[in-house]
């Protein structure tokens, strides 16, 4: 399935039926009176957070959504139906943004949760709502009201336990692969991963979803190599897994310039829970491991935890120290939903 994590697209409900001027015709009733219906109401456009979608590629095909107009009213005081809503399904993660790509409008963050974001137009009133004692024989019926339209942006944050952060090729697929039954594209050379796989990791009798998105590389937030659009996708995340490659000359170094990228791209990512890593260690010596340990301990002001992904060595220990930030985050989150939904009951 192709990735698409943001899109632009026209929202548009539908308007109201218009009222209908009609007259009561029966044989021996000479005035009859006013009988025409109101016109129904348009259909609402409606969002509704599905979990079994990751892609907002549906988008790429189709940019236009209109809800169903309002049916009209008909005489013998028939009134129009009301037309159908618009259901429009998104990823669980979704935001729905303003055309000034800056408001937000709604986090979709709820599975099967529903956000009417257009009403549709009320229907017009028929001449029958119009009669009084002094107009008997009201010939005005108003046409329905239209309905609401709008272009917003929908941009797609994944939301997963864990977020996996590092230069291309610093092994980040292949712990996916490793831990979950994810199956991303591995290869030696950069940018083998091009948009962001998700994987379930089980430990003990716990479950995580980890997020592996493309690698940063220095001057990402000015565009070079993938840019840091991807990042997003992490900032939900409860804890961030930084992979630094042990083969590299410069250990330390590079665990600087990721944390640089993301000081720039967020002051609030950057300050999110880290468990840093020294990885590939099969391919080093005992001597070369300690080394490298030391250089990015001073860099980084923690132990760095030390593993191989394409051996199988530490992934237990990695994902036993990963796990109580998950759990606490989701802790947290029950408890802000829990006050959120006493707050709704209360008022």
């Amino acid at each position: 399935m192709k990735f698409l994590d943001q899109a632009k697209i026209y929202l548009k409900s539908g308007d109201g039926g218009s009222g209908c001027c009609s007259f009561r015709r029966e044989k021996y009733i000479e005035f009859g009176g006013p009988n025409g219906g109101n016109g129904g109401r348009g259909g609402d456009v409606i969002f509704e957070a599905v979990p079994n979608l990751n892609t907002l590629i549906d988008f790429r095909y189709r940019q236009h959504f209109k809800a169903e107009r309002g049916h009209n009213g008909e005489g013998k005081d028939k009134f129009g139906r009301k037309g159908e809503n618009l259901i429009i399904k998104v990823p669980v993660g979704t935001q729905i943004v303003a055309d000034d790509d800056e408001t937000i409008i709604k986090d979709m963050l709820i599975p099967y949760e529903r956000f009417t974001i257009a009403k549709g137009g009320d229907g017009g009133y028929g001449n029958a709502m119009f009669k009084t004692s002094t107009n008997q024989a009201p010939r005005r019926a108003d046409p329905g009201r239209p309905g609401e339209e709008m272009w917003v942006w929908l941009k797609l944050k994944m939301i997963a336990d864990v977020g996996l952060l590092g230069f291309p090729n610093a092994g980040k697929s292949t712990f996916l692969s490793a831990v979950t039954s994810a199956r991303p594209k591995i290869a030696d050379y950069p940018f083998t991963t091009l948009h962001p796989n998700l994987g379930i990791a089980k430990i003990d009798d716990d479950e995580m979803l980890v997020a592996d998105i493309p690698g940063i590389i220095e001057g990402a937030h000015d565009g070079v190599g993938l840019g840091d659009h991807f990042l997003r996708h992490v900032e939900r995340c409860a804890v961030l897994l930084h992979l630094i490659d042990g083969t590299e000359d410069d250990v330390a170094g590079r665990y600087k310039a990721i944390r640089k990228e993301l000081k720039l791209y967020s002051p609030t990512l950057a300050q999110k829970r880290e468990i840093v890593v020294l990885n590939k260690t099969d391919a080093l010596s005992d001597q070369e491991i300690d080394e490298k340990a030391k250089a990015l301990q001073k860099a980084c002001r923690k132990k760095p935890m030390l593993m191989s992904g394409a051996a199988h060595t530490g992934t237990t220990e990695v994902l036993r120290a990963l796990m109580p930030h998950v759990l606490k985050l989701r802790e947290e989150r029950g408890a802000a939903a829990r006050t959120e939904a006493f707050d709704d009951y209360d008022e």
